[in-house]
């Protein structure tokens, strides 16, 4: 029964790692006390007493009072759970790569309540030009290329600080990426965006610190179909896929509370609600 147990534990624990380490790493703790508990009877009463596992009733094996095979079987289950479990951290992306200084949902709440409310500017004069983008950050490291190491996983680049090998989570459509050349660098808050937001009235040299700014969430690495689908809108017109609203909302109004940007009435009650979701 203790085998059962454990062997269910352990691949239920396999299952969920595909979407997430925390009920993995529930699983385990399940499949470690479970473990413990049916060894220690057996150890002290010589006696493992079955529990009931869906439609397994309870029952008794008597055994002696060493560590028999089937102790032996049950604990080799959950040490492959455990196995199952670090893997879980390696491989699951979004446990390795994100966007630094994401506030908290009560620090995005407190922030979006200061943003001011206001129509947006024309787009006269607004060009990609005007928000210089791509400068030499780190070594021969330019913005985009920074972001492409700082958010890929097991990234190695050439001398030129080009990526040759590596993967990328897109967080917006949930794909993983093999090839730098289908990653796209996603402001968050798009240029077109930000000019209609305050940033017709910058000078050049602020918009180029925004359009390359690695301090604040501003830069994401994402797939290139996601980025080129969302263009220059704001989250009333377009969002990532549901499970990444929460963490979106919070990029997008840490952006624009730390660069002073307005936002337009119905952009705030989208925000409002994608941040209840967290």
């Amino acid at each position: 029964m203790c085998a059962y147990i454990a062997s269910t534990v352990a691949s239920r624990a396999l299952l969920v790692t595909i979407t997430t380490v925390r009920p993995c790493a529930r699983a385990v703790k399940r499949a470690v006390g479970r473990a413990v508990a049916c060894v220690t009877r057996g150890w002290h009463a010589g006696v493992i007493s079955g529990e009931h596992v869906g439609h397994i009733q309870p029952r008794e094996v008597h055994v002696s009072g060493s560590l028999t095979a089937r102790v032996r079987l049950c604990l080799a289950l959950v040490a492959a759970a455990l196995v199952v479990a670090v893997l879980a951290l390696v491989v699951d992306p979004s446990a390795t790569a994100t966007a630094p200084r994401i506030p908290t949902k009560t620090t995005a709440q407190a922030e979006l309540n200061a943003l001011t409310v206001a129509a947006e500017r024309s787009m006269s004069g607004y060009s990609r030009d005007k928000f210089p983008h791509w400068d030499t950050v780190s070594g021969t490291c330019n913005a985009r290329e920074q972001v492409l190491k700082r958010d890929g996983i097991d990234v190695s680049v050439n001398g030129d600080c080009y990526p040759t090998s590596g993967r990328w989570y897109s967080p917006y459509d949930g794909v993983t990426l093999h090839s730098p050349s289908d990653v796209d660098i996603d402001h968050v808050v798009p240029l077109a965006e930000a000019w209609r937001s305050g940033a017709n009235s910058w000078s050049t040299s602020k918009r180029r610190e925004f359009a390359n700014d690695l301090y604040w969430p501003q830069l994401r690495a994402v797939s290139a179909a996601s980025n080129r689908a969302k263009g220059d809108r704001d989250p009333t017109a377009w969002k990532p896929r549901s499970a990444y609203h929460c963490t979106y909302a919070k990029m997008w109004i840490r952006t624009k509370y730390q660069w002073k940007l307005t936002v337009q009435s119905a952009e705030k009650s989208e925000l409002q609600r994608m941040i209840n979701t967290c």
